[in-house]
């Protein structure tokens, strides 16, 4: 069983548990039913153009559902992510041919205006009478008699590269079976595991580490509309639920929330995820009593690093041997790292690399109409996988961070550029430079250096009026600091010099404002603040981060 399509047929007289959401629950074999019910729905509809179905939904059993009815009808599902806006979202849509949006009420407006390719016929509202009326049509329908082959296509998911635009990742229904296997082994799965997923499911995390596992072994997924870290705990006992996959920071938002005596108290039976912070693996496991597995991995899966219970504090882990850090100009090999008493890195320049899968493309299958993306990622017969890191002596790797133009913020990939240009559109700003900095916990927070033309006045009241009514600002964009400059450094062609802001951070002769907690107003940044900061960065393992 090889495609999306046999794990559901195989389901088609299960009467066990396939979701849970809220107080409702389906059956497989309600399941199978209403998969069956929208694919036929497609397959009725189907045009000349290319059988995609854009999904624009919150983790709500619709999503799921369509999953399921794509899979039956041979059609190819788009992760269409909601924290996008304006022309960015209009873009991702065109760009991947989507011939229907399925969505729902909470996001439905930002379609509004949009110049996005699907007629207005083929939006998808599951909230309104319209859908009920026009499913009911097919409810009952038999399971489609379509010829779905491994090698089909079967999502495609956006992820960040070095281009201008996210990319449209192919994944086959044999990788996403693959990964499945991979992850079932990993986590444990059987067929009376719970799955607890509150990962976006247009997010590949959400899909190879929680959906297609879960229905791989017939387990039970308890959804969650978005993740709450507050109501973390009351969930997996609610659910009964025994396996958490996440992808970023939940697990230190979730440290966050007040220790109960009774958190160890619950039905978890493990945990797997991604870009989790040592401390934060280390501390939830401890806490809620349940073996934590993270591991570096990508949307592409062209390379995989796996943790060791041998490695040192900071480490990615081990990888196979084909994998290497690579200087991206020479091609050859870097030196390893050497450190000095405190654990800093000495050579940095000479061992930091790109991580290069040299033995192949493993299993990544290329970018949907974006050959110069797919060169860029396969130079010479080796995956390159536009991270930076470098290696230690004995062979373990460490993650140095992504493209300058690119940031990832809880778990999400974005690109620097469609911030510069909303920041840009705020009165006295001459130039806008967005870059990455390091965050206290794990991953990225938003940096932007603004060329003002009276940089002494910079109303910062107004300027956080003025984001939020950027109807084109991505959830994850509001920059954490502000360096307000006179002239930001630039190169003899006129491009700014973003190494260098980067390097400086906050930590810089000109003023800086930031945002101490999340919703919070500006404020000048005080010496005592920068003093706070690296203590609170060295308090969690972090240090080397700066």
């Amino acid at each position: 069983m090889e495609t999306v399509r046999d794990l559901i047929l195989a389901r088609q007289a299960d009467s066990k548990t396939a979701i849970l959401f809220e107080d409702e629950s389906w059956t497989y074999v309600d399941y199978v039913a209403a998969c069956a019910q929208r694919a036929a729905f497609l397959l009725e509809q189907r045009s000349d153009a290319p059988f995609h179905v854009g999904v624009l939904l919150d983790n709500v059993p619709e999503f799921p559902i369509w999953l399921g009815a794509a899979a039956l009808a041979g059609a190819v599902v788009v992760g269409i992510n909601p924290t996008r806006r304006g022309a960015e979202l209009a873009r991702d849509i065109r760009h991947t041919d989507c011939q229907w949006i399925v969505t729902e009420g909470a996001h439905r407006s930002l379609l509004e205006g949009l110049d996005h390719g699907v007629r207005e016929s083929c939006v998808l509202d599951v909230d309104s009478d319209d859908y009920r009326e026009g499913m009911a049509t097919h409810r009952g329908a038999a399971v489609p008699d379509v010829k779905v082959q491994p090698s089909d296509i079967f999502l495609l998911l956006f992820t960040s590269g070095t281009s201008g635009a996210p990319k449209a990742v192919l994944c086959t229904h044999r990788k996403l079976h693959l990964i499945s296997q991979n992850i079932v082994s990993l986590a444990g799965l059987e067929g009376d595991s719970v799955s607890y997923q509150v990962m976006p499911l247009f997010h590949s995390n959400g899909l190879f580490t929680g959906f297609a596992p879960t229905l791989l072994v017939g387990a039970t997924a308890a959804l969650r509309r978005r993740f709450s870290a507050s109501g973390f705990i009351d969930d997996v006992r609610r659910f009964g639920a025994t396996y958490f996959n996440y992808v970023g920071k939940p697990l230190s938002y979730i440290l966050a929330t007040p220790v109960r005596p009774d958190d160890a108290d619950n039905p978890l039976r493990s945990v797997f995820g991604n870009e989790a912070a040592d401390l934060d693996i280390a501390r939830f496991s401890e806490r809620f009593g349940v073996p934590v597995t993270d591991g570096y991995g990508s949307t592409e899966s062209g390379a995989a690093i796996r943790r060791t219970d041998d490695m040192p504090p900071g480490a990615l882990g081990r990888a196979a041997e084909g994998t290497r850090i690579l200087d991206s100009d020479s091609g050859e090999e870097c030196p390893r790292a050497e450190f000095d008493d405190a654990g800093r890195l000495l050579n940095a320049e000479e061992a930091i690399g790109e991580i290069v899968n040299t033995d192949g493309p493993a299993l990544f299958e290329g970018y949907y109409r974006n050959d110069e993306a797919n060169a860029a990622r396969m130079k010479g017969g080796m995956y390159w996988t536009g991270d930076l890191a470098y290696r230690d002596k004995q062979g373990f790797f460490y993650f140095a961070g992504r493209d300058f133009e690119w940031l990832r913020v809880d778990g999400e990939n974005f690109a620097a550029a469609p911030l510069e240009r909303i920041l840009s559109r705020f009165r006295g700003v001459i130039l806008a430079a967005v870059y990455a900095v390091p965050d206290v916990e794990v991953g990225d927070q938003v940096m932007a250096a603004l060329e003002l033309r009276e940089p002494d006045h910079f109303d910062a009241k107004a300027f956080t009026a003025f984001l939020d009514a950027q109807r084109d600002l991505g959830t994850k964009w509001t920059p954490r600091y502000l360096r307000l400059s006179k002239a930001l450094p630039v190169t003899q062609t006129s491009k700014v010099q973003k190494r260098l802001l980067r390097a400086e951070r906050w930590e810089c002769d000109e003023p800086v404002l930031w945002s101490p907690g999340k919703g919070e107003a500006y404020r000048r940044m005080t010496p005592t603040d920068v003093v706070e900061i690296r203590q609170a960065f060295q308090a969690r393992g972090r240090s080397g981060a700066l």
